[in-house]
């Protein structure tokens, strides 16, 4: 799963990154990675403060671009941006805006899609526990809750 988002996040990272001059080529697989591990972090830290009710919502309704997920992935990415490619504070805002929101998008459709098992939210909230359990029952209750 997380290689594949790390295929996500490559495939959207074309103006933000790849096409922008402040990221040094050399620096493009680090920040797409960074980018990548911005929303994982942010995810599992969801998880693991309990709100994982919050995190089935924000996979069940699709558009929700002002959610404080999205918030949060923008804003850690930009911080990695600014700490560790010394790129401005409101200019990486800009690049994570830029990229951030795409790929979560990508990643809600691809959670629906029946193609895609390995961004299937059971799946995914199994990866992200690091527990080899299956998380389909709890996932169906709080469904229904």
């Amino acid at each position: 799963m997380f290689e594949k988002l790390f295929l996500l996040v490559k495939n959207n990272a074309g103006k933000a990154v790849i096409g922008n001059p402040l990221i040094a080529e050399k620096y493009h697989e680090a920040v797409i990675n960074d980018a990548s591990s911005s929303i994982i972090e942010v995810l599992k830290g969801q998880m693991e403060s309990g709100k994982l009710k919050d995190l089935v919502k924000y996979f069940q309704f699709t558009g929700i671009y002002n959610n404080p997920l999205i918030a949060s992935a923008v804003t850690k990415f930009a911080n990695k941006l600014d700490k560790f490619y010394n790129i401005e504070p409101a200019t990486a805002m800009v690049i994570a805006n830029d990229l951030i929101p795409p790929v979560m998008q990508e990643l809600i459709k691809q959670s629906k899609s029946e193609q895609n098992k390995e961004f299937a939210l059971s799946t995914m909230l199994s990866k992200l526990s690091g527990n080899g359990t299956d998380m389909g029952l709890l996932l169906n209750q709080l469904r229904i809750a």
